[in-house]
């Protein structure tokens, strides 16, 4: 709509925004940059560790992260993996820290720790994204396999958080990310270990939530059923070594079709950003109806 705003002259036609046509384009040619200013970066000025990074939806997770305008240190065992995640980003610009490290040991842990904080200069977000899976008839799992799957699920998890949480209680303020199961909810033929393992880092995390509440520290968890990656491929295979029904046909009927590894990427980076800034102790099934029916 055009207005007229009067003046000692007479009036004079301007535009909607106020100014005379030619005097707008001047003005546009001029303008500050803030007048181009996009909007802030979810994740801008924050520093994220991944374990488990170098694949998946820890791998999906740490490019989010980076566009996302956060810096990202990914520990993982697969060295070869890392490196392979660190040069692709790298050809974007991208400055993605690594380190080659088994978190589900006391050492391993604390070299991680020592490389990202060196990396990062502090750590604002965690994301416990490492952990293994188990297909096997519960009667001929060993206690050897029980161990491993407590160890990599949970153990590596209790480890890192301990490390990490020290400083965000100085700061007043720190969030940690787990990601769980639809098996704590739905348990599953032939993963009882599995089941039971991300179970015990599960409750962990809310725990620690209910505990921390009140110093800042916010703690949730993603909870995937069957995902596009190599531990969910794995998963598939093995039970249908054992004549489980988990074709990709199958899992259509579960839960739609197979969740890609970027949807879980977007639920952890809502989880970081201030966007959940009130959800604490919260388990966010990532499974599309798969523990609804």
């Amino acid at each position: 709509m055009n207005i007229v705003l009067p003046l000692s002259s007479g009036s004079v036609r301007r535009g909607s925004d106020g100014f005379r046509p030619s005097h707008r384009d001047k003005w546009l040619s001029i303008a500050p940059e803030w007048y181009k200013v996009q909007p802030m970066k979810r994740l801008e000025n924050r520093s994220v560790l991944i374990t488990g990074g170098a694949r998946g939806g820890g791998a999906a997770s740490a490019r989010l992260f980076l566009a996302e305008g956060a810096r990202v240190f990914v520990v993982d065992r697969d060295g070869h993996a890392l490196t392979a995640l660190q040069q692709d980003l790298a050809k974007t610009g991208a400055e993605l820290g690594i380190v080659c490290a088994d978190v589900s040991t006391p050492a391993g842990a604390e070299a991680a720790f020592a490389a990202a904080n060196h990396f990062l200069g502090k750590i604002d977000i965690l994301f416990n994204h490492a952990g293994i899976i188990l297909v096997k008839p519960f009667l001929e799992c060993t206690l050897a396999e029980w161990d491993e799957l407590m160890d990599n699920n949970a153990k590596s998890a209790f480890l890192m958080t301990r490390l990490v949480l020290p400083q965000m209680l100085e700061r007043g303020k720190g969030t940690l990310i787990f990601t769980s199961t639809t098996g704590v909810r739905a348990a599953t033929h032939l993963e009882a270990l599995y089941c039971a393992s991300k179970a015990a880092m599960h409750q962990m995390a809310r725990a620690i939530a209910a505990e921390y509440r009140d110093q800042g520290i916010r703690s949730n968890l993603i909870c995937p059923s069957f995902v596009r990656t190599q531990h969910g491929e794995h998963e598939i295979s093995q039970l249908r070594s054992y004549g489980v029904l988990a074709s990709e046909s199958d899992v259509n009927v579960m839960q739609g079709r197979i969740c890609e590894p970027e949807e879980v990427a977007e639920v952890a980076l809502f989880l970081a950003s201030d966007a959940s800034s009130f959800i604490n102790g919260a388990e966010i099934f990532v499974d599309n109806t798969f523990t609804a029916v």
